[in-house]
C-alpha cells in the first residue's frame, strides 16, 4: 500500500517527520500501524493513549483519457468541481487535500491539483481525499460504505471516471492536544512500578519533551504516545 507521506513522503519515520511541525491543530494522515505482527515494536512505548481516529479516509483518483489533452482535463477538473458540490450538500463527507497534513478541498483550491500521466496512452490523472467522521458508534465497515456511496453519486463528466485508491486509512487532528493526558498516563504507570519495588524507589524519565507520535492501532483507532524512556532508581538518602 502506497503511504499518504509530507514528502505520511518520509516513508522510514513519517510520525517523527513531522513532529517536527506544529501539529497543534493539524489534521494528520495515520498510515497503517508501525507495530509488527506480534505487536511488538521497540520504538513504540507500552503507555499512551489509544482512542478512536477522528476522520476514516480514503484516496481517490479521477483520471480520463480523452484524446485531446484541453478537454481530458476539463473533464477531470469539472468531476472533481461536481465531487465538492456534492459533498457540500451531503451530511458526513468531507472532500480533503494533501498527503500528511491535511487540508479542505474547496471551490477556490481544487484546480491546484498536480494532474499526472496515467499508466495508458492519452491519459491523465490525479487524486484527493473523501473522509468521514468516526465515532465509537461507526465501525470502519460503515465508513467505508459511506465513502463507496458517495463516490458512486458523483456525476461523470465525458469520459472522466472516480475510483478508489489505496486502502481505508485513518486522520487524527491536533496530535500534540493529548500530551498532557499521555504525560499523566506515563507518570501514573511509572510510579505504579516503582512502587512495587518499595518505598525506597523512584523513577527517572526521558523523553517526555519530545513531540507526540502515533501508529494505526486497528481499523479505527490510533495509538498517541511521546517516545519516553523510564528507569526505576533507588532515592538518594
Amino acid at each position: 500500500m502506497r503511504r499518504w507521506m509530507l514528502a505520511l513522503l518520509l516513508l522510514l519515520d513519517p510520525a517523527s517527520a513531522l513532529a517536527q511541525a506544529n501539529t497543534a491543530l493539524a489534521e494528520i494522515v495515520v498510515t497503517a500501524a508501525r507495530r509488527q505482527a506480534d505487536g511488538y515494536d521497540e520504538h513504540i512505548p507500552a503507555v499512551g493513549l489509544r482512542r478512536v481516529a477522528d476522520f476514516a479516509v480514503q484516496e481517490v483518483t479521477v483520471n480520463s483519457d480523452t484524446r485531446d489533452p484541453d478537454k481530458r482535463h476539463e473533464e477531470i477538473f469539472a468531476m472533481i468541481r461536481g465531487a465538492i458540490e456534492l459533498a457540500a450538500k451531503q451530511k458526513g463527507v468531507q472532500l480533503a487535500t494533501g498527503e500528511m497534513v491535511v487540508e479542505p478541498l474547496t471551490l477556490a483550491n481544487y484546480q491546484s491539483l498536480t494532474l499526472k500521466r496515467d499508466d495508458r496512452p492519452d491519459t491523465d490523472k490525479t487524486s484527493f481525499l473523501v473522509k468521514t467522521p468516526l465515532t465509537t458508534a461507526i465501525d470502519a465497515k460503515a465508513a467505508l460504505e459511506q465513502i463507496d456511496r458517495f463516490i458512486k453519486s458523483v456525476p461523470t463528466v465525458g469520459r472522466a471516471e472516480l475510483r478508489p485508491t489505496d486502502d481505508l486509512t485513518l486522520s487524527v487532528v491536533g496530535p500534540d492536544q493529548y500530551r498532557g493526558r499521555i504525560v499523566e498516563l506515563v507518570a501514573t504507570d511509572a510510579l505504579a512500578t516503582a512502587a512495587k519495588m518499595g518505598p525506597d524507589y523512584g523513577v527517572e524519565a526521558r523523553g517526555l519533551d519530545r513531540p507526540v507520535e502515533w501508529a494505526r492501532a486497528s481499523l479505527t483507532e490510533v495509538f498517541l504516545y511521546v517516545p519516553y524512556q523510564y528507569t526505576v532508581v533507588m532515592k538518594s538518602r
